[in-house]
């Protein structure tokens, strides 16, 4: 696989794996986490989903002042080592149940990613932009977003395994090592990507650092301040207070976009049109996608069979077959634990854990319910997680030799053609959802892992089509003097898109028929890939002009 391709790829491609271990076995995790009664914060379905929501669309939010900051005084490693040391405090820390110490690890996550991410796939696109392999750039992306999978699939068994052991700081904690490997990875590498690390000076008509700060970066916070403090008919205009400042937050930032566009000269004008168009577009994407750690993490938890063996043992001491909340001390088995909402209790003057409701129990039949004294062993829905990146691992290497092969006859399709499909695809994984709800009654029956399997499966097709293949549109088009900019404008879209899944999540317990709920984001991101193709002649046509396909 490497043969072909520059001595670089691999060390960038093992960076972003170790990063992405750290990143998604937390966001694996995290909203579990902020719902356990006991070692958690005891959110509801909501407030966990609405700052899931605020948390991912941040951490896709501050790409855009990274990027810059690269672009014009850091330069690319850089920004990548100060990011990565970042994020990987902000996740050892985050398993110090401590809702300050909470906040702070969040911060961390959110200002690191924001050197991290942009700046590994620009200077992937630099070595890719050289004679010898600009013809390999899309190949090399897939190839790059492979490692990200990787890291994705494999951290999840990670932080199922030390949470059950040891509890949520374990877990936690081997995110943030991951990250530490990452950098090290990373540093090693130097020699093969230093020549490519070139910090771009202002160009007449840019806007010096100063003068960002003054005219995105402060409007940004008064923006978000003045969003959290709005008060609509129920305390807030949107979703939450966080969403209504995140929403606020984001005017300036778009204008300063919209502002680069008008700016533009016209030979640079068609493509930043044509990629902020796409930019526009994608959002919808992502809100359906990123619903992997809410929605679909709460379908895997409460609708999916995750039952793997019954046995005697002590782990529900008196379970009642019964839908009624059962009254009884809840015994923390090392090996497994369930999914259940808890209170305390003081009994014989010792605060003890109550099993309120056993959730998982909800809706299986009275005849499969547990006895007295049984053990009940089921994965945890955490691991879920992994369906996703284990299909880009799968899929990877058949969609680059299907462009390949498409290549080579003269048909491989252009890179917005390959997004327009994306979202086409990506839009069919929506109806696996909505069979799965058919057939489970609604709810009323609990439905085999496969469900899952299968939505993952179509989505992540989708996915391919569409991810790598925008970070090597935003590398083959964008000016060079704002290539890392106009990353983070992609990521950007990223985090618009991301918050919208946690407002669309949140949403979750208000539709009675969850049918209606999937059939929902069928439509939305059916309108995406419709709008996108009535788009592709003009995207085409840019792409033909600037000689890339």
């Amino acid at each position: 696989m490497w043969k072909k391709h520059p001595k670089a790829l691999p060390f960038l491609f093992f960076s972003e794996m170790w990063e992405r271990f750290g990143y998604y076995l937390m966001i694996g995790i995290f909203t579990l986490y902020l719902k356990d009664a006991v070692d958690g914060f005891n959110m509801d379905e909501k407030e966990s989903a609405s700052l899931y929501g605020t948390f991912i669309a941040l951490v896709f939010f501050t790409p855009f002042l990274g990027g810059l900051m690269a672009d014009r005084y850091l330069g690319y490693r850089k920004s990548i080592i100060i990011g990565g040391l970042l994020m990987g405090i902000g996740y050892c820390c985050m398993g110090i149940h401590n809702e300050t110490m909470l906040y702070f690890s969040m911060t961390m996550v959110i200002v690191g990613n924001g050197f991290f991410k942009p700046n590994i796939s620009t200077l992937l696109g630099n070595i890719y932009s050289t004679p010898q392999y600009l013809h390999q750039k899309d190949e090399g992306y897939n190839i790059f977003y492979m490692g990200i999978n990787i890291g994705a699939f494999v951290c999840n068994f990670f932080g199922a395994a030390l949470y059950i052991m040891v509890g949520w700081g374990a877990a936690f904690a081997a995110a943030g090592v991951g990250m530490f490997i990452g950098v090290i990875t990373f540093i090693s590498g130097t020699k093969y990507y230093k020549d490519y690390d070139v910090r771009k000076p202002l160009q007449p008509g840019d806007m010096p650092l100063w003068q960002i700060i003054a005219m995105v970066i402060v409007p940004s916070f008064v923006f978000g301040i003045i969003g959290w403090f709005i008060k609509g008919t129920e305390g807030y205009i949107f979703d939450s207070n966080s969403t209504d400042a995140f929403i606020f937050a984001c005017i300036p930032v778009l204008v300063f976009y919209a502002t680069l566009f008008i700016k533009s000269n016209k030979a640079e004008r068609p493509a930043m049109g044509a990629m902020l168009s796409i930019f526009a577009v994608v959002i919808l994407f992502w809100a359906i996608f990123k619903q992997n750690g809410s929605a679909l993490n709460t379908w895997a938890s409460r609708y999916t069979d995750r039952q793997v063996s019954a046995n005697t043992g002590n782990i529900l001491e008196a379970l009642k077959q019964t839908d009624k909340p059962v009254n009884t001390t809840y015994k923390i088995d090392s090996v497994t634990k369930l999914d259940n909402q808890f209170r305390k209790i003081k009994e014989n003057g010792k605060e003890v854990k109550v099993l309120d409701y056993p959730s998982y129990f909800k809706n299986i039949t009275a005849d499969k319910k547990p006895k007295e004294g049984e053990t009940i062993k089921a994965w945890l829905p955490s691991l879920s997680q992994s369906i996703n990146p284990f299909w880009v691992i799968f899929f990877t290497p058949l969609v680059v030799a299907f462009f390949s092969w498409l290549r080579r006859k003269g048909k491989e399709p252009s890179t917005p053609t390959k997004i327009a499909l994306g979202l086409l695809i990506s839009a069919l994984s929506v109806l696996v959802m909505i069979a799965a709800v058919k057939a489970g009654q609604n709810g009323a029956e609990k439905v085999s892992v496969w469900w899952l399997v299968g939505t993952y499966g179509v989505v992540t097709i989708g996915e391919l089509f569409l991810s790598p293949m925008g970070l090597s549109l935003v590398s083959k088009l964008s000016p060079v003097r704002i290539t890392s900019l106009m990353m983070g404008g992609w990521f950007l879209s990223t985090s618009i898109g991301n918050k919208l899944s946690g407002i669309l999540a949140s949403k979750w317990d208000e539709y009675d028929n969850k049918a209606d709920y999937f059939e929902l984001n069928f439509i939305l991101l059916g309108a995406a890939a419709l709008f996108l193709f009535i788009l592709l002649k003009w995207l085409n046509k840019v792409m033909k002009e600037k000689g890339i396909n």
